[in-house]
Formats: structure tokens, C-alpha cells, sequence
């Protein structure tokens, strides 16, 4: 159910991430403070922020990182975290459900109830980028939560630049889009500076879906050494956590270095009134559609 005056304020925060699984959970909880402190109804953090980034090299160890979703006491400590401060809080992390793992992300409401399981959909692979050596496709579908603070649809980082997962979360309800993220440099190609990219790709799904938008991303820098066959990575990434408004503009921004909060409100009823005057929903042509899922796959990277 959604706020009764359907003003709710987001927050996104950003942090640099340590070894020890207990730093960074009490650097979160001290960011989720400072966020309800500020007003907030719903906190994102950032994608995997219990552990550094360590899909930044394949090491068969770092699978060892990984838990199951059920009874998970990280989870379980931020469910009541949520329920002390009344608020909602999406909760990203490496599950482990028997051989398969997954990186997994569920909501909780502001009573501490813990919501329904999400897998990142699209798992990238790269330099500095090796998911698809730790987690399998995730097999859940896009969900949106509903909320006591309105419904969330809820992305997980590479899912950010593909737009059908922001539409199919609009078309189930999302009332704002929310994407937990971990991007930096690319170490590659050293001279390249995805952020303004980054940044525009997810306006663009505000926009074109008419919904507020809420993106954290981790800062600081990460030092892999090489594991076997595995080369050292160096991995500095970049913030710049945004709040979009319904039309893509950015409303509120966190630097690019440097732990941040940043927080915006929203008008849930005028937005969704906004949006069903517009008629976005009401013109869509489903039946043009069916290149989105037949056409051909054609190799952009291997």
C-alpha cells in the first residue's frame, strides 16, 4: 500500500567498500541512518556492498563469499533495521542456492517483512567485469514490490542499459525504478569514461517510462591481484549516484568520489496522473513488437 499522501523521499548512498563484511555493513547501517535522518522512505544502496567488488577477477575462492537467501543474517539485520526506522530498503547480495549462485537482490518494507527473491537477469562479462564466471542467469523475471511507500521495480546494475527491463517493470506497476550498481573504469581501454553514459541510459528509461528513478554506485579504489591465469585488476569506481525525475532530469547527485547521501521527494499520485494523461501505456503497439524477441543474436562481444 502506498503512503496515504503519496509523497514519499528516496535516498541513494554511496560508499567505498572494505575486506571485512562487518565494516561495510556498519558503514551501511551509519548511511541508512544519516538517510532516514534526512526524511528518506526508501534507502538504496549499492549493488553487492557487504564485500568489494570481486567479480573483478575469476578466483575460485571468492565463491566461497556467497550464502543462502534463507535465514541470510545480513538480510535479517537489515529487516530490522528497516522496521526500527520505518523504512523500505532493497538489500543486493551473493546467494548460493546448492551448485547454482546467483547475485540477488530482495526488498524489505518498512515492517521488516522481507520480500520475494530477485536474479540479476543480464550477467556481463569482461575485464574487471567477470560475472558470468561467479553467477548463473538469474531465473526470477523482473519483479516490482509493492510497498507501504509505493511499488519498486528494482534492476541490479547491468540490467540498467537494457531497456526492456525498465519497461517491463513499468507495464507491472513500478512506481519508481531503482538500479544498485557497480561501475568504474574499464581496464582495458584506461582512456575510456563510461559515467555520463551510465548516467544517460537510465535517464532515458525515466523518461521514457515516466517514473522517478534512484541509481548508487560504489566509489573508491580496489586492488585485485592476479589469481593463475587470472591478471591483477585495479578497479576505481566512479559514483556519481543520481536521483532522476519522471522526465530524466536529475534532481539530486552524488559526487564522483567520497561516501554521499542524497535524497529527492516525489509526488507519487501527480506523477502516476502525469503519466496516464501522457498515454505512453495507452499507444503502445505490443503487436509491432516481436522483433524484441526474434530477431537474430548478433555477436557483440563475444
Amino acid at each position: 500500500m502506498i503512503a496515504s499522501n503519496n509523497m514519499v523521499v528516496v535516498a541513494a548512498t554511496q560508499m567505498a567498500c572494505a575486506p571485512d563484511a562487518a565494516t561495510n555493513l556498519h558503514r551501511a547501517e551509519s548511511l541508512i541512518r544519516d538517510a532516514a535522518g534526512q526524511g528518506a522512505n526508501i534507502v538504496l544502496l549499492q549493488e553487492l556492498f557487504e564485500t568489494p567488488y570481486f567479480p573483478a577477477i575469476k578466483d575460485d575462492a571468492r565463491r566461497d563469499l556467497a550464502k543462502p537467501f534463507k535465514d541470510h543474517p545480513m538480510i535479517a539485520h537489515m529487516a530490522a533495521l528497516a522496521r526500527e526506522l520505518d523504512i523500505v530498503l532493497p538489500v543486493g547480495f551473493f546467494e548460493r542456492d546448492g551448485e547454482a549462485f546467483y547475485n540477488a537482490l530482495t526488498v524489505i518494507d518498512s515492517d521488516g517483512r522481507i520480500g520475494e527473491l530477485y536474479r540479476k537477469s543480464h550477467i556481463p562479462k569482461g575485464p574487471g567485469y567477470e560475472e558470468k564466471f561467479y553467477f548463473a542467469p538469474g531465473d526470477t523475471g523482473f519483479r516490482v514490490w509493492e510497498t507501504r511507500y509505493g511499488a519498486l521495480g528494482v534492476g541490479v546494475c547491468w540490467d540498467q542499459w537494457f531497456p526492456e527491463c525498465a519497461r517491463a517493470m513499468a507495464l507491472q506497476g513500478a512506481e519508481i525504478l531503482l538500479y544498485p550498481t557497480a561501475i568504474g573504469n574499464e581496464p582495458q581501454d584506461p582512456a575510456y569514461d563510461s559515467c555520463d553514459h551510465w548516467r544517460r541510459v537510465m535517464q532515458g528509461h525515466a523518461a521514457a517510462n515516466m517514473l522517478p528513478l534512484v541509481a548508487s554506485n560504489r566509489v573508491g579504489v580496489e586492488q585485485n591481484p592476479g589469481v593463475g591465469s587470472s591478471p591483477s585488476v585495479d578497479m576505481e569506481f566512479y559514483g556519481s549516484s543520481f536521483i532522476a525525475d519522471q522526465t530524466g532530469a536529475i534532481v539530486a547527485q552524488a559526487p564522483r568520489a567520497g561516501e554521499a547521501v542524497i535524497t529527492a521527494q516525489f509526488d507519487l499520485s501527480a506523477i502516476r496522473e502525469q503519466r496516464h494523461n501522457w498515454g505512453l501505456f495507452r499507444d503502445r503497439r505490443p503487436e509491432l513488437y516481436g522483433s524484441l524477441t526474434s530477431s537474430p543474436f548478433r555477436n557483440e562481444g563475444g
